[in-house]
Parts: C-alpha cells; sequence; structure tokens
C-alpha cells in the first residue's frame, strides 16, 4: 500500500512481489481514505465547491447519546 501511494504503478509492484498477473496484486490492495479522496478530487469539475461533509451538530450530539 505504501508504493501504490507513493504513485508505483501496480503492474511494478506486481513483478516486484513475483506476482504472475496485476489481478493477483490488485486483490491486495485496498484504497485508504486519502487515496479515495484524491481520486474524488481529480474528478471533480474545477468550478464545483469540494466540501467534505460536515453532519450537524444536533446529530452528533444524538449520535453520541446512543
Amino acid at each position: 500500500m505504501h508504493l501504490l501511494q507513493a504513485g508505483v504503478d501496480l503492474t511494478v509492484i506486481a513483478l516486484w512481489l513475483g506476482h504472475e498477473s496485476p489481478v493477483t496484486t490488485h486483490g491486495y490492495v485496498e484504497a485508504d481514505l486519502a487515496m479515495k479522496e484524491q481520486a474524488l478530487a481529480a474528478i471533480i469539475p474545477p468550478e464545483s465547491k469540494h466540501k467534505r461533509y460536515r453532519p450537524a451538530d444536533a446529530l452528533i450530539q444524538f449520535l453520541e447519546g446512543l
């Protein structure tokens, strides 16, 4: 995951690990939150405002009270 996050191509990682195919390597890969946010940021049109969801204080209080 660290190699993938550093921008190393999945096919190169597969070769280093001795996998026959990148498909084998892909089975071990899971994107973390930062990688997901980067992917979403790359596809959002520039004119849109990218905001992270922030629940209302009342909702947080309700959830904390559960």
